[in-house]
């Protein structure tokens, strides 16, 4: 709070002591008051004054300094009328009392939207389990009889599963502390679900699927963590070039403090500009505007799934040459100790 604004703010009483102190002087001068007496008055109406002036600006500084400071340094500054005290002056009242009822009000509001929301989000998982039992039939029967389903169909079917699961994984992971489950998780079993979900897109699509030194294990999801590969292998199929020897080699590096996982392909890349905004919600860049197959919501579940289970996941690339994710997963010693 600077002195120079209170006191503009304040200027109407500086001119009021003015007019008053010039009264007091004609009154003095025309009684004939001693000049000592003047002097005397004089400096103890200017004390007067400098208290009535000063005591209540800092006062005010105080508190007003405390709450910007406070506001500044919470990371939500609405909460910041838990750090105000007892109001000590009127003007100070008023304010934690107006603080207080739209604070009420805020919060008031902010619990009616996450009921609403909260309504929604299980309303949307209650639909998708309901609308997969006869997908699942549908996937099945194209399995059973493949006579009467053609590979367009059973092409149209896989990408209606993968974008109802990426439906239900995205709603999830806004709460994903309730729904995972963290312990030892064999790599090779994850990586070889992906490859039988994914073995007849790799199949159409002439795309080798190869496995390397995966016999590791980390601390994570394997649920989770399937659907993360899947959304990385999906593109990796997705934006293949059109050569001979395509292939996903998916292969692990096991390192004293981390292991990383590493799901690599020869195909078109990611144009070098992109690469920064990949993870970007809805962000399809150059490949998705040629393709027209991309949503944009496949990376970016990832790397929001991958940050909640604490795990690091970074791309490179290079145009018409390869493509390289990276998850790496930390090493817990503390649970190798107790486990």
């Amino acid at each position: 709070m600077k002195f120079s604004k209170y006191f503009k703010d304040n200027l109407y009483k500086f001119l009021i002591f003015i007019i008053c102190y010039g009264i007091n002087l004609l009154i003095f001068f025309a009684f004939k008051v001693d000049k000592s007496v003047i002097i005397s008055s004089s400096f103890i109406y200017l004390i007067c004054f400098l208290f009535i002036l000063l005591i209540p600006y800092y006062k005010k500084r105080n508190f007003y300094t405390n709450l910007l400071l406070n506001t500044q340094a919470l990371d939500k500054s609405y909460l910041v009328l838990e750090t105000l005290t007892k109001p000590e002056f009127y003007e100070r009242e008023l304010l934690y009392q107006a603080l207080y009822e739209i604070n009420k009000s805020m919060n008031e509001n902010v619990s009616r939207i996450e009921e609403s929301l909260q309504d929604f989000k299980e309303y949307i998982e209650m639909w998708i389990h309901e609308v997969k039992i006869p997908l699942a039939t549908l996937v099945l029967m194209s399995n059973n009889h493949k006579e009467q389903f053609d590979k367009k169909t059973k092409l149209q079917l896989k990408r209606l599963e993968d974008y109802v699961d990426q439906v239900l994984y995205y709603a999830r992971s806004e709460n994903a502390e309730k729904d995972y489950l963290i312990k030892e998780t064999d790599l090779s079993k994850v990586i070889k679900n992906v490859g039988l979900k994914n073995m007849d897109d790799l199949l159409e699509n002439k795309i080798d699927y190869i496995v390397e030194n995966v016999q590791y294990k980390v601390l994570t999801d394997s649920k989770w963590l399937e659907f993360i590969l899947e959304q990385i292998v999906n593109n990796s199929i997705k934006y293949k070039r059109n050569i001979d020897n395509s292939y996903i080699k998916i292969s692990v590096q096991d390192e004293f403090d981390k292991t990383i996982l590493k799901i690599e392909d020869n195909g078109i890349g990611i144009k070098e500009s992109d690469l920064k905004q990949v993870f970007d919600k809805s962000f399809t860049g150059e490949n998705g505007r040629n393709t027209n197959k991309s949503t944009g919501m496949g990376l970016f579940i990832a790397k929001n799934m991958c940050e909640k289970l604490g795990h690091k996941i970074a791309i490179e690339s290079k145009e018409n040459e390869y493509t390289k994710v990276y998850i790496t997963f930390a090493k817990n010693k503390y649970y190798d100790v107790l486990k």
